[in-house]
């Protein structure tokens, strides 16, 4: 087995064992800080709820990353065409990113009328610029040799943008894909926490909240584990296709032993 998987894997118990022995020998109450076997036991008794809500929560992140990609994508071929394109619009694209999602929420929620559609809208924000910036990276990353070969041989703007510059961007938006399927949920619960949504279609923010109002400690822990496992699952979900597609030609994934 690689040392990848199994080094994280034995930190990771010896953290949780070290914190059951600090919770058991300093006798803290639940409420305080509930212990790991108490948290899973939580996890398993409260599964009926907590369920539907990580689903709620998932449908939007993959929602928003996939409007992040279409979005995305489409933006930067445009601005890779046009230059006074992208000088005109991508400066609105660093203000949206650097806006803290926080703070604009509430105006979304209240323009969009819609709670689901302005979740989406959220986790999108927060989501797409990393697909943008680093795919248009990649499209002007084009070895010139390259491009001068292409231009020898008399390929037009298209075939050449589809022939050479979205294939050597591949590894690039893959890597910004990476980092926005985390976004995206991070997104997702932000937004979740900020519309305060209840009823059976509330996500797991919500969940998180009715807990702390309630002081159900290990319910709280128990949502905070299955956001950390959807984020995780999304990264090695995303790297595992990076892997698939660059194995065979990219030197970042060549001989990568997963």
């Amino acid at each position: 087995m690689s040392a990848r998987i199994v080094a994280p894997v034995v930190m990771g118990l010896l953290m949780l064992a070290v914190w059951e022995a600090v919770v058991r020998v300093a006798e803290i109450p639940p409420y305080v800080l509930p212990s790991p076997l108490v948290v899973a036991r939580t996890l398993v008794d409260d599964w009926g709820m907590l369920a539907p809500a990580l689903w709620v929560t998932l449908k939007i992140t993959l929602e928003a990353l996939a409007a992040a990609v279409i979005v995305g994508v489409l933006l930067a071929v445009l601005f890779s065409l046009s230059r006074w394109v992208e000088l005109s619009f991508f400066p609105y694209a660093i203000i949206l990113q650097v806006t803290p999602i926080v703070a604009i929420a509430p105006l979304i929620i209240a323009w969009a009328n819609d709670v689901d559609l302005s979740l989406l809208i959220c986790a999108w924000l927060v989501a797409f610029f990393p697909i943008l910036s680093n795919t248009i990276l990649g499209l002007r990353s084009v070895d010139h040799n390259l491009l001068a070969l292409f231009e020898l041989y008399g390929a037009g703007r298209w075939r050449t943008l589809i022939h050479l510059r979205l294939p050597a961007a591949l590894p690039y938006f893959l890597g910004g894909l990476r980092i926005s399927g985390g976004l995206a949920l991070i997104g997702a619960v932000v937004a979740e926490f900020v519309a305060g949504t209840g009823g059976n279609a509330s996500g797991l923010a919500y969940r998180i909240l009715e807990a702390g109002y309630q002081l159900r400690i290990p319910r709280m822990f128990a949502a905070l584990v299955l956001i950390s496992a959807a984020g995780i699952a999304i990264y090695l979900l995303l790297s595992l296709l990076s892997h698939l597609l660059l194995r065979r030609w990219h030197e970042s994934a060549i001989g990568e032993d997963l």
